[in-house]
């Protein structure tokens, strides 16, 4: 079962002091890189969050916002020596330029940084971590679903082409059937010309057609783009990341069609070939969104 990269995942938790929520958002990308954006106080659980995107995820970037509503009752600190300072400079430039007046604890309140959320020196609460390791699992779960639903989508758009290059097969095979008698009566025609109608050696003739035919033999390009078509169908139907598998596959399959192409000098099979490129190039633009 393939997997889209591609998808949206919300969690959420809640405690007697907090609630927490996070959103994962992933796109296509060739290898796993993860953002995240943590409050201040989650700061510590970056890592052990990066570890739990990476143990779900193997493809695409990885957006992760993570915002937290603390509803206990905020106990502040004072910073003495940030206030101090402060009024020291108050009071010196008052000396200094003569001023008069007093700074008013509205003021000095409004000084950034003169208060702070204190700090429980046991560190996080424990209810919190629990809840926010609960948020992001739940998060992952809704977006693998998402990324499984747009996944089965897209293994059926990529069935469909593969059903279109197959249906070019059949028309490849039986012109290249036909080339080594073509290539005969084209020979024979020119060497007629050169002899100004002689008497042509029917078994030169012959030769130079086999000659000419095995350079243009297509046959086992054909056979590896029907084995390469196997292959990905066999890949649509696992259960494990095919995404990289499928660039390969997909690579290949490109390269066979080139040497088709440039091979055969029938106009039949050129255009064959071309509408193999064609669909292949659609498969490879849809297989980079498949994790």
């Amino acid at each position: 079962m393939i997997k889209s990269m591609t998808g949206f995942g919300q969690g959420s938790a809640q405690g007697d002091s907090f609630r927490v929520r996070v959103d994962i958002r992933t796109v296509n990308n060739r290898f796993l890189d993860v953002h995240t954006r943590l409050p201040q106080e989650l700061a510590s659980l970056e890592m052990p969050l990066k570890k739990q995107i990476q143990a779900a995820l193997n493809r695409g970037r990885v957006d992760v916002t993570v915002s937290v509503e603390q509803m206990k009752q905020a106990t502040f600190e004072i910073n003495r020596p940030l206030v101090s300072g402060y009024l020291s400079a108050l009071s010196e430039m008052k000396r200094e330029f003569g001023l008069e007046g007093d700074p008013s604890l509205e003021l000095i309140a409004k000084l950034p940084g003169a208060l702070q959320v204190s700090q429980n020196s046991s560190g996080l609460d424990e209810a919190l971590v629990i809840g926010f390791t609960a948020a992001v699992s739940q998060a992952l779960v809704t977006l693998t679903e998402m990324r499984i639903v747009e996944g089965q989508e897209l293994a059926a758009e990529l069935s469909s082409r593969l059903d279109h290059i197959e249906a070019e097969l059949p028309s490849i095979e039986s012109e290249a059937a036909r080339l080594p008698g073509i290539y005969k009566e084209k020979l024979q025609k020119r060497l007629q010309e050169a002899v100004a109608g002689g008497q042509v050696d029917e078994t030169r003739l012959a030769q130079e057609a086999v000659m000419l035919a095995d350079r243009s033999d297509i046959s086992e390009e054909i056979a590896r783009l029907k084995s390469h078509i196997l292959q990905m169908r066999d890949v649509l139907r696992g259960e494990e990341e095919v995404g990289k598998r499928l660039d390969f596959i997909l690579q290949e399959m490109n390269r066979e069609a080139n040497t088709i192409l440039s091979k055969s000098g029938d106009l039949a099979i050129s255009d064959a070939a071309i509408a193999i490129k064609t669909e292949v190039e659609k498969l490879r633009e849809q297989g980079q969104n498949v994790e």
